[in-house]
């Protein structure tokens, strides 16, 4: 969906014309203000996705502030179309001032030394490179919400026919841009990521899944019986043969999932898949981003599956099967 454009105040004053009807629209509804003088048509921007209301805020503080800025973090990310974990993100930009950040009109400023501050113009914006975002991200989110981008980036983007980056790439730029302890837990996730998971929220569940101590899982596992194929699956563990499978809105919305099919045909083809593979054997667990939002139902709804966790370092071998208390 193209983004709506920006009705701006100064183009008013440029022409010699009042701003004063945009406020006016503002306060009855027809216009939604975004920043001082910067304003959207509020029914365009209700029918956005959230992450799409995000770019536009981004492209509003552009038009409003009065120095070059260079957007980084989840700003720099929506630029470059690389999926974040938002959750009330401000806008963020890079500052050389040595007096550290400040956050200003909803605007997050990050220190950075100027030589460290890697800037490409995207779309009319100037913000930091693909790899200095998402290690930038990495360096300040999580380890969950830092997967998201990470495993992104490891894929080529048909989009914006651009190439995948490469580990040893993201690992290069790491030395002398992050305090020691932060640059470990950075090369920790930079490990972790794996170009293979197909979407945003399968990258955030498998990040939530490390965190909670469960075994890793296959990730695109073949499900197959006896006469063949029956489907790709997003998780597997085959220690408890559970299928795990993220359930995101796109495959109900997007044409290219559609694929000419009307959302209730989906659902319906959904749960003939399911039951194809409940047929060889397996169990099915199946989640949403409304699970991966509230705290420990993921790990509730694996632990039930009896999904296992991962054996720590420490446990070593019994050498006998009884158990000594």
């Amino acid at each position: 969906m193209e983004l709506p454009r920006l009705v701006l105040a100064k183009d008013q004053t440029i022409i010699g014309a009042s701003s004063r009807p945009l406020s006016a629209a503002a306060k009855s509804g027809g216009l939604l203000r975004l920043r001082h003088g910067v304003y959207v048509d509020r029914a365009r921007w209700m029918n956005l996705h959230f992450w799409q209301q995000y770019r536009l805020r981004v492209e509003a503080a552009a038009e409003s502030l009065q120095s070059p800025t260079i957007f980084s973090h989840h700003s720099g990310a929506s630029v470059w179309g690389i999926p974040t974990i938002l959750k009330g993100q401000p806008v963020h930009a890079l500052t050389t001032f040595r007096g550290g950040g400040r956050s200003r009109a909803g605007v997050r400023r990050h220190r950075v030394e100027s030589d460290m501050a890697e800037v490409q113009e995207v779309e009319g914006l100037l913000v930091t490179s693909r790899i200095a975002t998402v290690l930038d991200i990495a360096a300040f989110v999580p380890f969950a919400e830092a997967v998201v981008p990470l495993d992104h980036v490891l894929k080529p983007d048909p989009v914006r026919s651009l190439a995948a980056c490469t580990k040893a790439e993201l690992l290069d730029a790491l030395p002398g841009r992050y305090p020691s302890a932060v640059e470990t837990r950075v090369r920790t996730v930079i490990g972790f990521a794996d170009p293979a998971s197909g979407s945003p929220g399968e990258s955030y569940s498998r990040g939530l899944i490390h965190v909670s101590g469960f075994a890793p899982p296959a990730l695109q596992y073949e499900v197959r019986s006896s006469t063949g194929r029956v489907a790709y699956s997003d998780f597997y563990w085959e220690g408890s043969r559970t299928v795990g499978e993220f359930d995101g809105v796109a495959k109900y919305q997007r044409d290219e999932f559609l694929q000419g099919r009307t959302p209730g045909q989906v659902v319906v083809d959904v749960i003939v898949r399911e039951d194809r593979i409940r047929a060889t054997g397996r169990n099915v667990v199946r989640w949403t981003w409304s699970v991966l939002w509230k705290p420990g139902a993921l790990d509730g709804l694996l632990s039930q599956a009896g999904v296992p966790r991962r054996r720590r370092p420490s446990s070593g071998r019994a050498n006998n099967p009884g158990t000594r208390k």
